[in-house]
């Protein structure tokens, strides 16, 4: 009877190897985004961590990316050594450290021929505030896996090409899902950002505009009001991705409906037919986040209160009122030969700083594609004409000379700023003769 027990706790035990094997090594990836990784830096700390006995292996987005076949931007690491180890080991083998900010959650930056390698200790979430976390370091890879967001971050990626994926991640990725770490509830209320990174990834990731886990929504819908609790810098980061990614207008309605506009920033009644519109009119047009964040705007007061909120730059809250005021009255000549023109004279007579680019964002807001190829190549003309050459013609009174500078700047503008200075010089002779 003892036998048969065991026996049926051996196979128990070899099947949980089995599964356990398959999530382990889903996959041997050896791309050339991969191998590209490998920076003389990078195979100095591998050989490190190797020869000190530590498992080092990429981790996060990164590893993300690589299956996606591109290139990660930034590379980030995890290791079974903790951050004294790291320290010690490096200290011996002559390896700068620099930002030593993280060393208190587990990242040590180690600098190797102008390159930063971050490396992080696995770690265990063991208590958080929806913001931040207190984390005990460990050194079970599939307990720090549980602690990241989302299935397809949750992935590492061995330095000899083997995929480790406790979660699903991979699968997910493959079908362009996008899912929570285990319960979603409890990995929003780790940390509330996590519901903008969600509908962050599901634009970038996602092909169906509308393939939602309910239970996920519902989640958000439960938690929205822990957003209020998460600093205004880095919900405008998460918002400014989601605003340049794909199902700008179907994540943004969702977010209204799921009640998280009035935490970050958001006009109550957002004009999202509007939004829409805007978000056609622009595909493939590299408009600015805030050219389609505007559309849900219609009085200046609900873009203060977004600055108050989100602590957009300058720039940013500039073009936004910009955009609101001149969305309508700025618009093509249709009865002329250059419909362009209204724009062109805007800018020649503007003071406004950044006229130029500030006129190419309306022209993206209005989907007006053909213009703003044209507006993007023309240069901004100089006026030809100066009050010094008036005097020259023996013209003294200040205010003569500004109406005949008003009157000559009129008529280059409707030459198509075709008129040189001789030419215009020469209109005013005739005038005066």
């Amino acid at each position: 009877m003892i036998q048969q027990i065991m026996k049926q706790i051996w196979g128990l035990n070899a099947l949980r190897e089995i599964v356990l094997k398959r999530a382990f090594y889903t996959m041997q990836l050896q791309s050339d985004q991969f191998q590209g990784l490998f920076t003389k830096g990078l195979n100095t700390i591998a050989d490190l961590f190797m020869k000190e006995n530590h498992e080092l292996r990429i981790a996060g987005g990164a590893v993300r990316d690589l299956l996606m076949g591109k290139k990660p931007q930034d590379v980030d690491f995890a290791t079974t050594a903790t951050p004294d180890q790291m320290k010690e080991m490096f200290q011996r083998a002559g390896i700068r450290m620099i930002n030593n900010r993280g060393e208190k959650h587990g990242t040590i930056t180690a600098r190797i021929n102008e390159e930063n390698f971050e490396v992080t200790t696995l770690r265990i979430d063991v208590n958080t505030d929806g913001r931040h976390a207190e984390v005990l370091f460990t050194t079970d890879w599939q307990k720090d896996a549980e602690r990241r967001d989302l299935t397809i971050n949750s992935m590492y990626l061995g330095l000899d090409g083997t995929l480790y994926d406790y979660f699903g991640g991979f699968e997910d990725l493959k079908k362009k899902r996008i899912y929570f770490v285990g319960n979603a509830a409890q990995r929003i209320q780790e940390d509330y950002l996590r519901i903008l990174r969600y509908f962050r990834f599901y634009g970038r990731i996602a092909e169906c505009p509308s393939d939602h886990s309910p239970a996920v929504l519902d989640a958000i819908r439960h938690n929205a009001h822990g957003v209020a609790g998460i600093s205004g810098e880095r919900i405008w980061v998460e918002l400014k991705k989601i605003l340049l990614g794909r199902h700008t207008s179907h994540l943004l309605h969702l977010m209204y409906e799921l009640g998280l506009a009035p935490y970050i920033g958001l006009p109550k009644d957002g004009n999202l037919q509007e939004l829409e519109s805007v978000c056609k009119n622009v595909q493939n047009l590299s408009p600015k986040p805030m050219t389609i964040l505007v559309s849900l705007m219609q009085l200046q007061d609900e873009i203060s209160k977004l600055d108050l909120r989100l602590k957009i730059s300058k720039e940013e809250k500039n073009l936004g009122l910009f955009l609101l005021t001149r969305r309508r009255d700025l618009t093509p000549d249709a009865s002329a030969a250059n419909p362009l023109k209204p724009y062109q004279d805007f800018i020649t007579d503007s003071r406004e700083p950044d006229a130029h680019s500030k006129v190419c964002e309306v022209l993206k807001y209005q989907g007006e594609q053909r213009l703003l190829q044209e507006m993007e190549l023309w240069t901004v003309p100089r006026f030809p004409v100066t009050g010094h050459d008036i005097r020259g013609m023996g013209i003294s009174s200040g205010k003569e000379i500004g109406s005949m500078l008003q009157q000559l700047r009129t008529r280059w503008k409707k030459s198509g700023y075709q008129m040189d200075k001789e030419a215009l010089l020469d209109s005013i002779e005739k005038a005066l003769k």
